[in-house]
């Protein structure tokens, strides 16, 4: 069953994909209070509106939280294959924050510089295991982050008024749905060695 819901969520993620190919980049609604307004009513082109400021600062802090997880992963991780996924995660979360911290900062909109703290409260819970309890604990939480990343670039993408920042959406999420998929894939194995 769990496989099933697992399978239902990459496919209603998938279907999102096609969306964005269709969608008109920028959303006038949600405008914050005070903001640029080319007349009245009408929001100034370009100004990110309270869900595109929103969506940065949790996508920077979860971006953070995997590449300083990746970074723990690939020293304490015991099995090749998660140590290669840790890697693989430092490597492509480095460069989508760069990504984005550009695009914020375009926008105007201040990001947190470390990862939030329920990040750091799974690193905690991480630190002290090793070997096998790591493997599985690690990829565990890399299903759960990875499925609420997906699910907040779809929020962007539908819901986000700054273009840059909905493209940055639309280009990331193929990316993290093949980060869920190969993290899916590899807690199934580890389990299944595990015999749980």
């Amino acid at each position: 069953m769990r496989g099933f819901a697992t399978a239902a969520t990459i496919g209603l993620l998938g279907a999102l994909l096609a969306a964005p190919a269709a969608a008109q980049y920028g959303n006038p609604a949600g405008m914050t209070p005070g903001a640029p307004q080319e007349k009245p009513g009408v929001p100034a082109p370009d100004h990110p509106n309270a869900t595109a400021r929103l969506f940065a600062r949790l996508a920077v802090a979860g971006g953070l939280a995997e590449v300083e997880l990746g970074e723990l992963a690939t020293r304490q991780g015991g099995g090749e294959a998660v140590q290669g996924f840790a890697q693989r995660m430092v490597e492509e979360h480095s460069k989508a924050n760069e990504r984005l911290v550009g695009v914020a900062g375009e926008a105007g909109i201040p990001l947190p510089d470390a990862p939030d703290a329920e990040h750091q409260a799974q690193r905690d819970r991480l630190e002290p295991l090793s070997g096998r309890d790591f493997d599985l604990a690690y990829m565990s939480g890399q299903v759960r982050d990875h499925i609420r990343t997906a699910q907040l670039l779809a929020w962007e993408i539908g819901s986000g008024q700054d273009a840059d920042m909905q493209r940055f959406a639309a280009d990331t999420l193929p990316a993290v749905l093949d980060h869920l998929r190969q993290a899916q894939e590899l807690l199934v194995r580890l389990r299944t060695e595990a015999g749980s």
